[in-house]
């Protein structure tokens, strides 16, 4: 976590400062060490979308893979439930 953390700190500073950005939260569990939680909130498919393009993210990717993050996986709720996306 500690060759992770500033890398983090960009990719949460980047992304809070995109046009759409509701909210970006991430904390690392208190029971299970090294695992990331990440909070988003974006008015719409479309902005969250364009969030996952923006150039900060690549980088981002490539940390995660040099520091061995292996699993993601991603929900996205709106008025009618979740969705694995």
């Amino acid at each position: 976590m500690a060759e992770v953390r500033p890398h983090l700190t960009v990719l949460v500073d980047a992304t809070r400062r995109l046009d759409g950005c509701i909210a970006y939260e991430v904390a690392e569990d208190l029971f299970e060490p090294g695992l990331l939680r990440f909070v988003e909130l974006w008015p719409d498919h479309d902005t969250l979308q364009r969030h996952l393009r923006a150039p900060h993210i690549e980088p981002w990717l490539e940390v995660e893979r040099r520091c061995g993050l292996i699993e993601q996986r991603f929900f996205a709720y709106d008025i009618s439930g979740a969705q694995e996306v």
